[in-house]
């Protein structure tokens, strides 16, 4: 691929991971209501599924560049993460909080290990 055309992947597929974003956000918090930020927390853990299949395959170059930064980088969020525990801990939630951080780490780091062991990485 040439260099143009990987910064245009890079931008196109960034848009769709970001759309993802959105829509798989919006599904999930209609559906769960409330004031945990469900969406976001899915979002993040899926995407730490995909992230860790990504390094299981052992993807490198550009296709590591398009598949990992560009879109699975633009589907995940670590701003609104921060921003949804800030905003529960200012709300008085401060247990919510907590357990938004913490299942976050712990759920995110077994999903990206099981997406590894998934490529084949172990």
């Amino acid at each position: 691929m040439t260099g143009v055309l990987v910064w245009v992947a890079v931008g196109g597929l960034g848009g769709l991971g970001a759309i993802a974003r959105f829509g798989v956000d919006a599904l999930v918090s209609a559906r769960t209501g409330g004031r945990f930020p469900a969406g976001t927390f899915v979002v993040n853990v899926s995407g730490a599924v995909l992230l860790g299949l990504l390094a299981g395959l052992a993807l490198r170059g550009d296709a590591l560049l398009l598949a990992g930064t560009a879109l699975l980088g633009s589907y995940t969020t670590f701003s609104t993460w921060m921003f949804e525990t800030h905003r529960l801990a200012e709300d008085g939630q401060a247990g919510a909080a907590v357990l938004n951080v913490v299942a976050s780490l712990v759920l995110g780091v077994a999903a990206a290990a099981l997406g590894r062991w998934i490529g084949g990485g172990g």
